[in-house]
C-alpha cells in the first residue's frame, strides 16, 4: 500500500467531514476501483486539489474513512472496559460489550463495509489489513484485557484471554453480522432475536469461564 496522507490531524479543516462523507458513500457504492479523487471532490463540493492537499492519495482517503468508521465503537467499548475497576459482574460486562457490537452493526455501514473489504482484499490485501487494524484488533485486545482483569480479580477463569475474546465475539457475530453480509434473504427471519443471541452467548461463555 502506498499511502501519502499529509497529516493525522485533520480535525481543523472544515472540508474534511464533507470529503470523508462523500468518499465513504462513493466507496460503498462503486468499490475501490470505481472511485477517484476528482469524484470525491465533486461529491464533497471541493476541488480535487483540496482533497489531495488534505490526504495525499486515494489510499489515504480510504484509510481515514475506515478509521472514522470504527471510531464510535472503539470509544464505546473502551469506555465500558475502563469502568472495569468498579464492575463486579462479568455478565453485565459481557452484555454491555455485546450491546455495543449490536449497535455498531445495526446503526452503521458495517455490513456494507465488510462486503467491500471482502471484495477488494483479494487484489489489495492491505485493505483487509487496514480494516482489521483500525477496528477489530484494538477492540479485541481491549476486550481481552478486560477478561484478564476480571480473571485477576477471581471473577473469571480465562487462562487465554485473547482466545476467550475471539470466542465470545464469534458467538455474537455469527448471528448479527455474517448472515447479513452473506445476504441469506428470507432465512434472516429464522434467526433468533438479538436478545436471545446475547443471552445464550453470555450463558455459554460463563459456563466455560465463570469463576
Amino acid at each position: 500500500m502506498k499511502s501519502s496522507r499529509k497529516s493525522n490531524d485533520l480535525s481543523g479543516k472544515p472540508s474534511t467531514v464533507a470529503i470523508l462523507d462523500a468518499a465513504q458513500r462513493l466507496f460503498l457504492e462503486a468499490g475501490y476501483d470505481g472511485v477517484n479523487l476528482e469524484q470525491v471532490g465533486q461529491a464533497a463540493g471541493v476541488s480535487r486539489q483540496t482533497v489531495y492537499n488534505q490526504f495525499g492519495s486515494k489510499d489515504a482517503v480510504f484509510q481515514e474513512v475506515v478509521e472514522r468508521h470504527w471510531e464510535t465503537v472503539r470509544q464505546e467499548t473502551a469506555s465500558a472496559f475502563a469502568e472495569m475497576e468498579n464492575l463486579q459482574s462479568p455478565a453485565a460486562m459481557l452484555r454491555s460489550f455485546a450491546s455495543a457490537l449490536l449497535r455498531f452493526v445495526t446503526e452503521t455501514d458495517q455490513v456494507a463495509f465488510t462486503r467491500l473489504v471482502i471484495a477488494e482484499s483479494r487484489s489489495r490485501p492491505w485493505i483487509a489489513a487496514e480494516f482489521y487494524r483500525a477496528g477489530k484488533e484494538p477492540i479485541l485486545r481491549a476486550f481481552a484485557g478486560a477478561l484478564a482483569a476480571m480473571t485477576s480479580k477471581g471473577l473469571l477463569t480465562c487462562a487465554q484471554p485473547e482466545l476467550a475474546a475471539h470466542q465470545f465475539m464469534g458467538l455474537v457475530q455469527e448471528f448479527v453480522i455474517w448472515p447479513k453480509v452473506m445476504a441469506i434473504g428470507d432465512a434472516l427471519a429464522e434467526l433468533p432475536p438479538s436478545e436471545v443471541v446475547v443471552d445464550e452467548a453470555v450463558t455459554m461463555f460463563l459456563k466455560r469461564y465463570g469463576a
